[in-house]
């Protein structure tokens, strides 16, 4: 091979791997977020998750994507464990489709595909259309690149050596290693079949060879997600054992058929003309086969990763990120929007928890007369306060991804929803400072005045749990959560409830004032009550008026 060849094969190599790159891109601007309510209504049923995944990795062209994407939306909770089993299962079926345009010769109007993928893109303004023209320039970029590896590949036939190095590889053993080892190396298994593929039709190595590099290859995918999964939770982790546990039984179990069996003839006769079609065929039969073989199985290749990976515990404390695992999430994985808006809304929901906590603990300490509550009080606000400068950083470091414009508006709100969380922290804080300070002066508030912070705790606890049932995401995804839009109006008659009972509160006060009732010393401290107690339900109705917005 020359080296003018060498590089033609590398650009084409790289236009197809680009050509997945934008497809995948582009599926990404379509669905966004919507990913994820995609596969939580479709993945609950084992025969739809195969669907699912099959279809998702046929548009993109690459199971390495589809079970990337899995490991990120298992570590963040989106998917659990039981449904991205199915997916994994139909993503290699999806991914036999390259092979099966390749072997259509679709090359020949590739041009023609990147060409109206292109004008979509450049020359219509809809948003969707354009990024419909992503996937399809996409789709003829990746075939361009093919055609070019092909062209690369053809001085081969003339190579004595490589015809003899071809024709060593039909021992089962050696053929998977080298597949394994290709496959690592590009990270795409639709690449490396397309370019074994590429081989056979330039006549360089037969069917009976290209099999068992084939099986080698769907193992040396699994790299991808394998990187994936660096820096994610256990449970993510186990995706990747249950891919390669999958691909592994399949290469077993088909390298013993193909030596024993005469399915290799079958293949052959079925398209004696067309090397392309014969891999690209059995590529198909043995991913459908498998899966059809192992469908019953998925829950107990559940098990096996779970015994493979055991959980551990987990002695970190709450001074950490609990949700927001992995802040390298790359613009191109498919589902990134997803996993960046479920990690923030289960951290932000966490940090609530906290300062609603902080709010009831505050309003008991006044009541009580007590800084019992004190050391907790303080404690949950260091975590407060922590959490609300990492979601600042995560939110900072993710909203400049190219990503729907939804999903921008979704995590740009969820800043302003985590700043109005730490203010309330910080008025729950000034309560147990009452408390202090009611001790400190020893006075005490009268036997009215207390009944009236009894009040105040009940309307704004009531208000704190509204919020915290609207954004709170299951761990089930199996279980529904509710739109945070309707939160809205019952936050907004809370906050004018909390408005009226402060007015009505400071006027009783003054009245007691006037009656000599009330302590100078315990009136300032109520008072400033008052005010904390108001401006926690601004704060929550800024919280409620930001999810509205998304």
């Amino acid at each position: 091979m020359r080296l003018s060849d060498a590089v033609y094969l590398a650009g084409g190599l790289a236009l197809f791997l680009y050509g997945m790159r934008m497809m995948g891109d582009g599926l990404e601007a379509v669905a966004g977020n919507r990913m994820k309510r995609i596969l939580e209504r479709l993945t609950t049923n084992r025969i739809l998750g195969v669907v699912v995944g099959a279809l998702i990795t046929a548009v993109i062209q690459s199971s390495s994507a589809t079970t990337a994407m899995l490991v990120g939306f298992v570590n963040s909770g989106i998917m659990s464990l039981n449904q991205a089993v199915w997916v994994i299962m139909g993503s290699n079926i999806g991914t036999t489709i390259t092979g099966q345009l390749i072997a259509l010769d679709i090359s020949r109007i590739a041009p023609l595909i990147a060409f109206v993928g292109v004008i979509m893109v450049v020359f219509l303004k809809r948003k969707t259309i354009n990024h419909s023209g992503t996937i399809i320039a996409g789709l003829g970029v990746l075939f361009i690149g093919m055609s070019m590896m092909s062209s690369a590949l053809s001085p081969l036939r003339q190579s004595e050596y490589f015809i003899n190095l071809m024709t060593t590889i039909q021992n089962p053993v050696l053929g998977i290693l080298i597949g394994i080892v290709f496959t690592s190396i590009i990270q795409s298994s639709s690449a490396s079949i397309g370019i074994l593929q590429t081989l056979a039709m330039s006549g360089l190595i037969e069917l009976q060879g290209a099999v068992y590099i084939m099986l080698g290859m769907k193992i040396g995918t699994c790299v991808t997600a394998a990187l994936a999964s660096v820096g994610t939770g256990r449970s993510a982790k186990r995706v990747v054992i249950i891919h390669y546990a999958f691909n592994i039984i399949e290469a077993i179990l088909f390298a013993i058929v193909f030596r024993t069996t005469g399915i290799l003839d079958l293949v052959y006769r079925l398209t004696p003309a067309n090397p392309a079609a014969q891999i690209a065929n059995m590529h198909t039969i043995c991913s459908v086969v498998m899966t059809i073989i192992l469908l019953p199985f998925g829950r107990y290749l559940v098990k096996f990763a779970g015994r493979i990976l055991p959980e551990k515990t987990d002695e970190a404390g709450d001074m950490r990120l609990a949700y927001i695992s992995n802040r390298e999430i790359k613009e191109h994985k498919i589902g990134y929007t997803a996993i960046i808006v479920t990690q923030l809304l289960r951290e932000i929901h966490r940090m609530f928890e906290f300062a609603k906590n902080n709010v009831l603990l505050g309003f008991l300490s006044i009541e009580e007369r007590t800084t019992k509550y004190v050391a907790e009080i303080n404690k949950n606000e260091e975590i407060i306060d922590y959490l609300n400068k990492e979601i600042a950083v995560y939110i900072s470091h993710v909203i400049t991804a190219d990503m729907p414009h939804t999903d921008a508006e979704i995590i740009s709100a969820m800043l302003t929803v985590a700043s109005n969380i730490e203010r309330i922290g910080d008025h729950a804080e000034n309560f147990a400072d009452s408390a202090r300070n009611l001790n400190t002066y020893g006075v005490s508030l009268s036997d009215a005045a207390l009944d009236e912070v009894r009040e105040m705790r009940k309307a704004c606890t009531g208000a704190l749990d509204v919020i915290s049932k609207k954004i709170y995401v299951p761990e089930d995804p199996n279980l529904p959560r509710e739109e945070p839009r309707e939160m809205l109006a019952e936050i907004e008659a809370a906050e004018q409830l909390i408005d009226d009972i402060t007015i009505m509160h400071r006027e009783q006060q003054m009245n007691r004032m006037k009656e000599g009732t009330c302590d100078a010393e315990a009136s300032i401290i109520y008072s400033e009550m008052l005010t904390d107690f108001e401006r926690i339900g601004d704060h929550m109705l800024n919280i409620a008026q930001a999810y509205a917005r998304v």
